[in-house]
């Protein structure tokens, strides 16, 4: 079983925007931004971005991509040259296909903005065929399973409203202190998450061997050889909300070269 890699903070990316009204901490960066992790499979990029009041991001382009802004808490605002205009707010996400190219323009509205921007990929070479969308989805509209000490929110996957190209699943996690929740990882697939409150510990249903300790800000990725059930469990003392993405480790089409 291959054992869990977690990264902390410094070996992550970092950046910022507008000044520095946006910081980013990126578990996957874009070339040459330092983090460890390049990519994973068709997932390309992960920035978890801040804003104390507001900041700005002015029109720029994007092709074949399929990027999805996810906010958890204040507003995002979206603007493209598709014609939109749109604003969403906590739990939403704003998803576009940028298939032959399109550009837009991002606002970032606090008080105490935080949200993630997400690039997943597909073949490029038939994306780039495909005319440019773009979509909204609202924190109500996506599927979440409550048991026992935790919630688990679908934001990719079976019953999400998003319907992507590139394969991903996602999930928004909040586990109570001292609660658990268990995640089964495909054969071939890869779990990753990112710790934005509090700390855990990532242990195995097999049992057969110890659970690995990660902290607040803490990037992990799990690979699964073979179907794999990973049980992720709160500490004592606060309550742990992890964001998880699981992709396939490897794609049957060309994936850009990234260093």
């Amino acid at each position: 079983m291959t054992q869990p890699l977690i990264y902390g903070p410094t070996l992550q990316a970092s950046g910022a925007f507008d000044g520095g009204k946006i910081t980013e901490q990126k578990p996957i960066g874009f070339p040459g931004e330092g983090s460890v992790i390049k990519r994973v499979g068709p997932l390309f990029y992960w920035a978890w971005a801040q804003s104390k009041e507001e900041g700005y991001l002015p029109l720029h382009p994007h092709q074949a991509f399929e990027i999805m802004t996810y906010v958890v808490q204040g507003k995002a605002q979206h603007g493209d040259t598709l014609g939109t205009k749109s604003t969403i707010g906590a739990g939403g996400a704003q998803v576009m296909q940028t298939g032959s190219g399109v550009s837009h323009e991002e606002r970032f509205i606090g008080p105490d903005m935080e949200g993630f921007q997400i690039w997943f990929e597909p073949s490029m070479k038939e994306a780039l065929k495909r005319q440019p969308t773009y979509s909204q989805f609202e924190h109500e509209q996506f599927p979440s399973e409550q048991g026992d000490g935790y919630v688990s929110k679908t934001v990719l996957g079976a019953g999400s409203p998003v319907e992507l190209v590139a394969e991903a699943q996602m999930w928004d996690v909040i586990i109570e202190p001292g609660k658990a929740f268990r995640r089964s990882i495909a054969e071939g697939n890869t779990l990753t998450a990112l710790a934005i409150r509090g700390s855990g510990t990532i242990g195995y249903a097999s049992g057969d061997r110890a659970a690995a300790r990660f902290n607040h800000k803490d990037f992990i990725v799990q690979q699964a050889d073979a179907e794999l059930e990973v049980i992720l469990t709160a500490g004592g003392e606060e309550t742990l909300r992890i964001i998880l993405i699981e992709v396939p480790s490897s794609v049957s089409y060309p994936l850009l070269r990234k260093r």
